[in-house]
């Protein structure tokens, strides 16, 4: 390998190094114009905590319950099942009985997760 081939090789990686910096810079540019042109001015009713408008009626550092993010976690599971099931049904008849098979199969592991999960109790609201 020469000399002048090693530097020819680092020019490949330049459009990589401007849109890094591009997109560094306009982060830092949004951020700065944000906080020169907002108006500052701070009150008690904007310093304090909301929820939909309402005052608050306890501490926000209470527990939660592990059971809210069970169904949480059950929720986002087989909503991801409808979106997987979704562009399946469009393709179809291009796959065949293949897709059929795994479509089957990948409804039978989420069956046996909803089955897991139903009789540890994670469904139950207690």
């Amino acid at each position: 390998m020469t000399e002048t081939a090693i530097p020819l090789i680092y020019h490949h990686y330049l459009p990589i190094l401007f849109y890094t910096f591009i997109g560094f810079a306009f982060g830092v540019v949004t951020l700065l114009f944000g906080a020169v042109i907002r108006p500052n001015r701070p009150n008690q009713a904007k310093l304090s905590a909301y929820e939909c408008g309402n005052p608050p009626f306890m501490d926000s550092r209470q527990r939660v319950f592990v059971r809210y993010y069970m169904v949480a976690v059950l929720f986002v599971l087989f909503d991801l099942e409808a979106v997987f099931l979704y562009p399946w049904a469009v393709v179809y008849r291009k796959i065949g009985l293949f897709g059929l098979v795994e479509m089957a199969l990948f409804i039978l592991i989420l069956l046996v997760g909803y089955a897991y999960a139903w009789r540890k109790g994670a469904l139950e609201w207690d």
